[in-house]
């Protein structure tokens, strides 16, 4: 099975992470990783967004010609998930949309930790959309840019730990979902920061597609 990773934003060592993330959840399937270098350095708000999706879509051709049996959106924003949806000629998820629907299947409430409050609003708008809100203690903001985070310094790393810790306080929840596809490589260590169960849409992502995959070429026959 081929699972097709699109980085919606052009920072390829944040595409090679995410990509070794999805191969660790899934050592049976083959992970690909490709990066839009066409879209901003990072997605941070939903200008960022709306200037990844062409790019994106542009890719579906040769996803095609690839053999991708899933096409995964790894970007917490799902950005350009229902276009790509639309046009693509396998099953398509988002890594935000995996998060979500794992840690419901898991029987959890959570929170989401995540950037910049420019994300806030969009992710509020697709747990909502996705029909999580009941689920869903806070989108909490830790005010780190997407890059910052990627690069895992000591500071950021201490900003996540506090910000879940806040969580586990204050709302009411059993889980956090790390909101950035830069937080997938650093969940083992942050898991050690936090008495909640952390769940990675990278990791998620991985799993759902797999599964949708196959329920895809069964009832193809």
């Amino acid at each position: 099975m081929r699972l097709l990773y699109i980085n919606p934003n052009s920072t390829a060592a944040m595409t090679d992470a995410v990509a070794q993330v999805a191969r660790d959840a899934t050592p049976g399937a083959e992970i690909l990783g490709w990066t839009n270098h066409d879209g901003p350095p990072a997605i941070q708000g939903p200008q960022d967004g709306a200037q990844a999706v062409g790019g994106i879509l542009s890719l579906l051709p040769a996803a095609r010609d690839a053999g991708a049996d899933a096409i995964v959106i790894a970007c917490f924003d799902d950005t350009g998930l229902a276009e790509v949806r639309a046009a693509a000629h396998c099953p398509v998820l988002g890594i935000g949309q995996a998060a979500f629907h794992w840690a419901a299947l898991m029987g959890h409430r959570f929170s989401v930790v995540t950037t910049l409050p420019v994300s806030v609003p969009v992710i509020e708008a697709n747990i909502t959309r996705y029909g999580f809100a009941g689920q869903c203690g806070r989108v909490r903001p830790s005010g780190l840019p997407v890059l910052e985070v990627e690069a895992a310094g000591p500071a950021a790393m201490a900003r996540l730990a506090d910000e879940l810790t806040l969580a586990e306080r204050a709302d009411g929840v059993t889980a956090a979902v790390l909101g950035c596809a830069g937080m997938a490589p650093l969940l083992p260590r942050l898991q050690g920061a936090s008495g909640l169960v952390l769940i990675d849409g990278v990791a998620a992502s991985a799993r759902l597609a797999q599964a949708l995959a196959l329920a895809q070429a069964q009832a193809r026959g």
